[in-house]
């Protein structure tokens, strides 16, 4: 199995045969962020069998780059996400499917399972509290779990089960996280309690607010390092895989 990152929460997931496209953002703006760092993915990166989006903040749910999917793409979005953001209607060429925690999608030999993130979930900045944000487990040759965007919570381990590879939010594309989220050092404890084979850290370093490059900007630069560092302290026999955008790696599984 491999794993690319194509820069914040985005990535390709290629196990037994399938891709799978998380959180799908290709912009190189996006209202007042713009990406700051690597290039806008290219043509291939938005090649899947399915889709996983985490929850409708428009940094995840992102309509423009949704509509680069091909017809037929399986879409798995969070219940109640067509009624949230009506442009998801538009999209009627893709195989929508809402889903919560505890659903299960079969993507030809491997399973997804859909479980809860702590996350505000809404479409922002006035949408109505029906969408959850979810977390992903997908389960073929490895389980890889990607967390979308969410803070600590007690349950998270025992929601998610054994996993291979944890794809885990580090960041924001922001100055300061509010306890929703993950930053190095929380997610060195989720990655503790977790204790997969391997880790990713993503969800930083991609996207920042225009004009606001000198505030604060080790939020920006630093988390994926700082996380490395963290982790070897709070999970030392989690390897752990620091890439460029971009860049794919083939982790350590236990099967």
């Amino acid at each position: 199995m491999e794993i690319t990152w194509w820069g914040h929460a985005t990535c390709t997931v290629e196990d037994s045969g399938v891709r799978l496209l998380t959180d799908p953002v290709f912009a190189r703006r996006l209202a007042h962020l713009r990406r700051r760092r690597g290039a806008p993915p290219p043509a291939r990166a938005a090649v899947a069998d399915a889709v996983l989006v985490s929850h409708l903040h428009a940094d995840h749910l992102h309509l423009p780059s949704l509509a680069r999917l091909a017809a037929g793409t399986k879409l798995l979005v969070p219940r109640g996400a067509v009624r949230a953001v009506p442009g998801l209607r538009r999209l009627a060429r893709l195989d929508v499917v809402e889903v919560g925690p505890g659903d299960t999608e079969k993507v030809g030999p491997v399973t997804v399972r859909v479980v809860p993130a702590l996350h505000d979930g809404r479409r922002m900045p006035v949408g109505p509290r029906r969408s959850p944000a979810l977390g992903f487990v997908v389960d073929g040759r490895a389980r890889t779990y990607f967390a979308g965007d969410t803070g600590l919570f007690d349950t998270m381990a025992e929601e998610t089960g054994p996993v291979d590879v944890a794809l885990l939010p580090v960041g924001g594309w922001g100055p300061g996280l509010g306890h929703h989220h993950l930053d190095a050092s929380r997610a060195a404890e989720a990655l503790r309690r977790l204790a997969p084979a391997s880790a990713v850290p993503v969800h930083y370093g991609t996207y920042w607010p225009i004009g606001l490059d000198a505030v604060r900007p080790h939020e920006f630069h630093s988390p994926g390092d700082e996380f490395v560092r963290k982790a070897a302290v709070s999970a030392p026999d989690v390897r752990v895989h620091l890439l460029d955008h971009g860049q794919s790696v083939r982790p350590e599984v236990r099967r």
